[in-house]
């Protein structure tokens, strides 16, 4: 039996008896997993499963498993298979016919979006946006629209640029930046995009873990030709016709045949 077993900060009673119970344990970092251990006396083998090597472990941990063998996937901080390779060996066990079974522990995604004060009815996870400007600009301009709550994973290092990117894509919007959720040095700070994004500029990254939440879109009526228009001659210049007009129809509210052939027009200098 596989079992992802979340934050180790927060252990509860069912995760420790499972883990007594294991007979190895896969985690991101056997040092910090080694602490949780020791703290409860629980002596058992550490096999460490990360993105670097998650391509060559995954038949290690499907062996052990296939020949009876409870492995249990513990993460370092928030909730296994959230951004991170875990869900692929979830993918590898179901598909081989292995029992799997979850044990969450807090998560960083569901607790931001309870403390950040915004619309819970409906959200969308974007996990992290890309590195650069230009990439992440544009992915923003394809959430530009739609109707839920945002969250996303950021590194503190590029907090304070991914602020002002979604300021400049998606409005001053209400938002919340959150880390260390669930730690010691928790903290939220709420406010728009804008000054938020004033504030870590100035104070610099912050330390641990964030997790951003942006308020969803105020309701509007779909944009205007102007406005279609400008966003097209901007996806234009980046992507090919069928996948601006794809952006530009999400983003815009309007038909994708009618943004596609508008598209076909301006392309062609119509």
């Amino acid at each position: 039996m596989a079992t992802p077993i979340g934050n180790l900060a927060d252990i509860t009673l069912r995760a420790l008896e499972t883990l007594r119970g294991a007979d190895a344990i896969a985690c991101e970092d056997t040092r910090v997993t080694a602490k949780l251990l020791n703290r409860y006396g629980i002596d058992k083998p550490l096999l460490p499963y990360h993105e670097h090597n998650a391509a060559q472990m995954r038949p290690e941990l499907l062996r052990r498993v296939a020949a009876g063998q409870a492995v249990a996937l513990v993460s370092d901080a928030g909730t296994p298979l959230v951004s991170d390779p875990g869900y692929k060996l979830v993918r590898a066990a179901v598909e081989a016919g292995l029992p799997v079974t979850a044990l969450p522990g807090p998560s960083a995604v569901l607790t931001a979006l309870c403390l950040a004060g915004l619309p819970t009815d409906r959200f969308l996870f974007a996990g992290f946006l890309p590195n650069r400007q230009a990439a992440r600009r544009a992915e923003l301009a394809a959430l530009l629209h739609v109707p839920a709550t945002l969250v996303f994973f950021e590194s503190p290092q590029r907090l304070a640029d991914s602020l002002a990117d979604m300021a400049a894509a998606l409005g001053d919007r209400p938002a919340a930046v959150a880390r260390e959720l669930t730690k010691a040095f928790e903290q939220v700070r709420r406010g728009g995009l804008a000054a938020l994004a004033a504030h870590y500029a100035e104070a610099g990254p912050p330390k641990g873990e964030v997790v951003v939440v942006v308020g969803p879109p105020a309701a509007e009526a779909a944009a205007g030709e102007d406005q279609v228009d400008a966003w097209l001659r901007d996806a234009l210049a980046r992507l090919p016709v069928k996948e601006a007009a794809s952006e530009v129809a999400a983003a815009s509210g309007r038909p994708r045949r009618e943004v596609y052939q508008r598209a076909l027009q301006l392309k062609g200098g119509g």
